[in-house]
C-alpha cells in the first residue's frame, strides 16, 4: 500500500510529490520536497502535523535555512531541554526533560556539516539520511550528536508556539490549505475507489505526477475566475483587500468530474 505525499505552497500550488508506504513516516521525506522540488519556490518556513516532525528533522531544517513548524499533537505534555543551569527557569523546571548534552554536538559538528553539505549538494537524499538516523542503535554518535541539536531547536520552538498567537494561526492556516488540497485530490482520484493497484514504482510515480497535474489545473483555472469575480464584485462595492486571504482556488462542486453524456436517440 502506498500513499502520495505531496507538498503544497501557500499560493495553493502543488510543487512536489512522493509516493511513499503506508507504513513510513511522514517526517521521513519532508526535507526530500523542500530541497528537490525543481520549482522557484524561495520556501522559508514549512508546516506539517506531528507525524511530519523528529528531533532529527527539527536539527536538519535548521542547518538548511529553513524554519520548521510543525502542529504536534499533546504539546502541553511535550519536555523542554534547558541548557546549562535548570534553576535559572523555577517556572519552567516541571516541564524540563533531560539537559542538553552540549558534548556531543561538539564532538560531532564536523561530522553534522558533512551531513548538511552532503544533503544540499544532493550526494545523499535527506530521506535516506532521517532513515538511518533512526535505525542507528542509541550508541550512535552521529545520531545522538543530531538528535540533541534538534532537541534544542524544538525546545524554542515551542516556547516560541506557546508565546506566539500569530504562529498558532499561520501553522493552522498552512495545514488547513493542505487538508483542503487532499480533499480535492480524493474527490479527483475516484477511478478504481481511489486504490493505488499498480506495483511498479514508475507506475506509481506516473499515476501521482498525473494527480498534481489534475489538481493544479483545476486549481489555475479556478484562480483564474475568482480573479475575474473579484472585478466583477468590487465594480459594485468596495472590497477590503484583507478580506482576499480568505478565498480558496480548491472548490470544485461547480466541476463535473466525470464528464457530460449525451445520449442522441435515433
Amino acid at each position: 500500500m502506498v500513499i502520495f505525499y505531496t507538498h503544497i505552497s501557500d499560493q495553493y500550488s502543488p510543487f512536489h510529490t512522493k509516493c511513499i508506504h503506508t507504513n513510513a513516516r511522514d517526517a521521513t521525506y519532508v526535507l526530500d520536497g523542500l530541497l528537490y522540488h525543481d520549482t522557484d519556490l524561495v520556501i522559508e518556513e514549512h508546516y506539517t502535523d506531528t507525524a511530519g516532525f523528529t528531533d532529527q528533522v527539527f536539527g536538519l531544517c535548521h542547518l538548511l535555512g529553513f524554519r520548521f513548524a510543525p502542529r504536534i499533537r499533546d504539546v502541553g505534555e511535550r519536555r523542554l531541554y534547558p541548557i546549562g543551569d535548570r534553576k535559572r527557569w523555577p517556572k519552567l523546571e516541571p516541564t524540563f526533560g533531560e539537559n542538553v548534552r552540549l558534548r556531543e554536538i561538539e564532538a560531532q559538528w564536523d561530522e553534522i556539516l558533512r551531513a548538511a553539505s552532503s544533503i544540499r549538494l544532493g550526494t545523499v537524499t535527506p530521506s535516506l539520511l532521517v532513515r538511518k538516523l533512526a535505525s542507528y542503535p542509541r550508541q550512535n554518535r552521529l545520531a545522538l550528536a543530531m538528535r540533541e541539536l534538534g532537541r534544542i531547536e524544538r525546545t524554542l520552538f515551542l516556547l516560541n508556539w506557546m508565546q506566539d498567537p500569530t504562529l498558532r494561526t499561520r501553522v493552522q492556516a498552512g495545514l488547513n490549505k493542505g487538508e483542503a488540497r487532499n480533499s480535492l485530490a480524493r474527490t479527483v482520484f475516484f477511478n478504481r475507489l481511489g486504490e493505488v493497484r499498480d506495483r511498479a514504482i514508475e507506475s506509481q510515480s506516473v499515476r501521482a505526477s498525473g494527480l498534481n497535474l489534475l489538481v493544479a489545473a483545476i486549481i489555475l483555472w479556478n484562480t483564474r475566475h475568482l480573479e475575474t469575480a473579484v472585478e466583477q464584485v468590487r465594480a459594485k462595492t468596495d472590497v477590503p483587500d484583507e478580506y482576499l486571504q480568505h478565498l480558496s482556488p480548491l472548490g470544485c462542486e461547480h466541476i463535473i468530474l466525470t464528464g457530460d453524456y449525451i445520449w442522441k436517440l435515433p
